[in-house]
């Protein structure tokens, strides 16, 4: 193992292996040094060796135990049906039971899975070679009928698939040969892999209707679930994936409210929690015990102004509102500097395709006075903002102080974290939505800006937008396909209704017997696939 490569420089192979050892039986340091002193080593040098076996025992992924996490989401239409995730705790309970075709490691570049290979010489025609040995948790043998049914179902608009949008572009999946399904697309997209990759298009069981028992190819196997409750996961112990999924069983929650989740985490309640405010991060790190786990991705909560009712049916009241955006503001005194500043469009800095020539549009309260008088705004405006849309409310009540310096009456309606994102998001004439980050560029201007999306928020509709995403799929020339995503970067900056501030960092909090955790840029608790990879120490 490459963590005990300096500590096999010091002592030796054998030495090394028998240190481990002894501290995978329970020894502790003074053990350790009482071993390195009898064998009539210093007792300088004892202590930096027993220092060294401990560091690398401590990257040693340990078998067992039960992780207690909390979300920031739970709610009584929590669904173990891939096609229906729509949020935090859907992701990441779907992560633990199922797996896909292919899997998105650190840098979002998808990794062999479920397929062991894939090509195409087209980005057309795609073939894929699925992996042998994988079982469902029924004992099911993997087979090629299981993935066409569990592709093919996202076009079935029965279905209510989340993905849909980004199905509709798959025209045909076949079993082409035992061990091998083709995948026919209706236009070429080199980015079907990554696509492949992202959680919707997890791999069920060819037939199910019934997702219940949540039967998947996954680390775990499900044995208690109840709704916007909790969930509780025990490892498969015949997993594919050599080395993965170290927990006996992890114990799965939703909790609304930040602090909740802090309380809950610091007294012991719980040992990783995801969505921490900024201002919760000294309280934790203060905390004996506790530390914070920080990735920085294209996480965004966005105004958003309808174009089909209301006072954003009114071109000239969206761009009012953005203009009331003091950015730079808003990134030190909400997210305390955990953010970087956006432009009104969803592509982030660390996407290859963001497009850095958009001239920033900038706080201007003057300009916003103007386009909200041009647009005839009168009394009160109604903006709903919830605790579950991450900085949302302190976000809106920025823009009611400003508003107000203008003469504009903004009046913000607090909703409960729970039910927000059934009850309110996507039927508020202005209000906030929270868009996690997505794989590739491709993945989010078709789920949240093409003309038909079932979440384009503020019903914005622009056929040349539409015409341009489906052949920046299909255009090779990198050059090229820079600049039509930079021209829909400027579309939807220019005349969509959301007004994107900044991109949020995604803060986990987590006790320091939690080990494992790295970034993936996906989200936070690790691209929401932390189940497989982290491990109790002690």
């Amino acid at each position: 193992m490459r963590d005990r490569q300096p500590l096999d420089s010091l002592v030796g192979s054998e030495d090394s292996q028998r240190l481990m050892q002894a501290l995978q039986r329970g020894a502790s340091r003074r053990d350790i040094l009482r071993l390195l002193t009898a064998g009539g080593m210093q007792a300088g040098l004892a202590g930096g060796v027993a220092t060294l076996a401990l560091d690398a025992h401590a990257q040693v992924p340990k078998k067992g135990g039960r992780l207690r996490v909390a979300a920031a989401t739970a709610a009584a239409t929590d669904t173990l049906d891939p096609a229906k995730q729509s949020n935090q705790t859907d992701y990441c309970r779907g992560n633990m039971l199922y797996n896909g075709l292919a899997a998105l490691d650190g840098s979002l570049t998808p990794q062999p899975a479920l397929a062991e290979s894939w090509a195409t010489k087209d980005a057309k025609s795609w073939v894929f070679k699925l992996r042998k040995g994988v079982n469902f948790h029924d004992g099911k043998p993997l087979a090629a009928e299981d993935v066409v049914f569990s592709l093919m179902r996202h076009k079935d608009p029965a279905t209510a698939s989340k993905a849909k949008a980004l199905a509709d572009q798959i025209d045909s999946v076949k079993a082409s040969a035992p061990g091998e399904v083709t995948i026919e697309l209706s236009a070429p997209n080199a980015d079907l892999p990554v696509i492949l990759g992202t959680y919707h298009f997890h791999i069920v069981k060819a037939g199910t209707t019934d997702f219940s028992t949540g039967i998947g190819t996954g680390a775990f196997k499900l044995k208690e679930f109840k709704p916007g409750v909790r969930s509780l996961v025990v490892r498969n112990e015949a997993y594919w994936k050599p080395g993965k999924g170290h927990l006996d069983e992890i114990e799965f929650i939703g909790i609304g409210d930040e602090s909740a989740r802090v309380n809950a985490l610091l007294s012991g309640g719980m040992d990783l929690v995801a969505s921490v405010n900024p201002r919760s991060v000294a309280r934790i790190r203060g905390t004996p015990g506790y530390a914070v786990f920080e990735t920085q991705a294209g996480q965004y909560s966005d105004l958003v102004m309808r174009k089909d009712m209301g006072p954003g049916a009114n071109p000239d009241f969206i761009l009012g509102m953005k203009h009331l955006f003091n950015r730079e503001e808003l990134r030190k005194t909400v997210a305390l500097g955990h953010a970087v500043l956006a432009n009104d469009q969803p592509i982030d800095p660390t996407n290859r395709f963001h497009f850095a020539g958009l001239p920033q549009r900038p706080f201007d309260p003057e300009k916003a006075k103007f386009h909200l008088q041009k647009a005839g705004i009168s009394g009160k405006i109604p903006v709903v903002a919830s605790p579950a849309a991450l900085y949302s409310v302190e976000i809106a009540l920025m823009l009611q102080q400003t508003a107000a310096q203008i003469g504009v009456e903004l009046e913000v309606k607090r909703m409960p974290a729970e039910g927000y994102w059934s009850n309110h998001w996507l039927n508020s004439a202005v209000g906030f939505g929270n868009v996690n980050p997505r794989p590739s560029a491709d993945t989010i201007l078709t789920q949240f800006f093409k003309s038909d999306a079932a979440w384009n928020e503020s019903r914005w509709k622009n056929p040349k937008f539409d015409q341009l995403l489906v052949a920046a799929r299909a255009e090779t020339d990198l050059a090229k396909r820079k600049q039509m995503y930079a021209d829909m970067q400027v579309l939807i900056h220019q005349e969509a209704g959301i007004g994107i501030p900044m991109y949020l960092a995604s803060i986990d909090g987590h006790s320091s017997k939690v080990k494992g955790l790295s970034p993936i840029p996906l989200g936070g608790l690790m691209g929401y696939n932390f189940a497989e990879h982290v491990w109790l120490e002690g």
